[in-house]
């Protein structure tokens, strides 16, 4: 299924069921009074938070959703049904705007249920306005409109760490061999098109995808991508031995980082040296030693190589079980 993380939604809430005018009649007593019961109230819309980054194309093709309405009243003062409440799911991360009135919602937490927007109030009966002097009151009112509106939901993915770097880092091979993902791998730029995430023993990896000079600003994947990682608690910054100079591929995407929002400069870093098969042992060495310069923390990898493989996987744990 494809990967959808902006959409435009048109909601609206049931609306009240009317009140009605009724009389009672019963056997042996003609005049019974006023009887018409009050209408139901029209359904809620509930916002549902799911762990599926899948949910929003679901709705590529269904753009409105109406909650029931609330039956009218009826006779013998009973009222009438309620509208069933409406609950839309959407995936964590989720941030929905409603454009009419500016509301944000932000859904963080599994099975977390938020009302979006409140169905009409049910009218009112002629029972509702009979007194001392109006015994027979032909009085009713209708149900109220439910609320509506235009919605907007841009997905911001929550993982345990983000793997970010320039295109062709070797970040979707290394999810794969990490997780159970299945991200697309090829020899060319911009291969990975959307996010894709993967569960290494219950911690969730990203593999965002490949940022280039001036992302910032739009250019390549630009924004699409760089807002996935506003909400990942650790960036994986990989670095492929590739590049000839490591240090000016590492400051291109840390510059572009800084640019579009500087908190993404404050998070927590690891730099990743993958595609260590290109190198000697001792180039790796030297390698590690350069980017030191830059960050704290640097692992090195080969998916080339089950050991590398391991170790890198046993460190990672390590480290985001700390972050928990």
């Amino acid at each position: 299924m494809a990967f959808i993380d902006e959409l435009g939604l048109h909601i609206k809430a049931g609306n009240g069921g009317d009140g009605v005018v009724r009389w009672i009649h019963e056997k042996g007593k003609e005049f019974g009074g006023p009887g018409g019961g009050d209408g139901g109230r029209g359904g809620d819309v509930y916002a549902r938070t799911l762990r599926d980054v899948t949910i929003l194309a679901q709705y590529k093709n269904t753009k409105e959703f109406t909650a029931p309405n609330g039956f009218d009243g009826q006779n013998f003062l009973k009222s009438g049904k309620s509208g069933e409440d409406l609950y839309i799911n959407f995936p964590i991360g989720s941030v929905i705007t409603n454009l009419v009135t500016g509301r944000v919602i932000r859904l963080d937490t599994e099975g977390e249920e938020v009302l979006m927007l409140k169905g009409g109030k049910g009218g009112l009966g002629n029972d509702r306005f009979k007194g001392s002097t109006n015994v027979r009151p032909e009085e009713s009112t209708p149900g109220k409109k439910g609320e509506e509106a235009d919605f907007t939901i841009e997905l911001e993915l929550v993982a345990d760490a983000g793997l970010i770097g320039l295109p062709n880092a070797g970040k979707s091979s290394l999810l794969n061999e990490l997780t159970n993902a299945k991200s697309k791998v090829g020899a060319y730029q911009f291969t990975t098109l959307e996010p894709a995430l993967g569960d290494m023993h219950g911690y969730i990896l990203a593999d965002i995808p490949g940022l280039i000079e001036g992302a910032s600003e739009g250019r390549g994947l630009g924004h699409k991508f760089l807002r996935h990682i506003k909400r990942t608690k650790m960036l994986i910054h990989c670095l492929s031995l590739e590049n000839e100079d490591l240090l000016s591929a590492y400051k291109t995407i840390r510059k572009e980082l800084e640019k579009y929002n500087k908190d993404l400069a404050e998070k927590k870093e690891l730099v990743l040296l993958t595609k260590t098969d290109v190198m000697t042992p001792a180039e790796v060495k030297k390698a590690v030693t350069k980017i030191k310069k830059v960050s704290k923390k640097v692992l090195t990898v080969s998916i080339l190589d089950d050991e590398s493989l391991k170790k890198l996987k046993d460190d990672l744990i390590k480290l985001l079980r700390k972050e928990k």
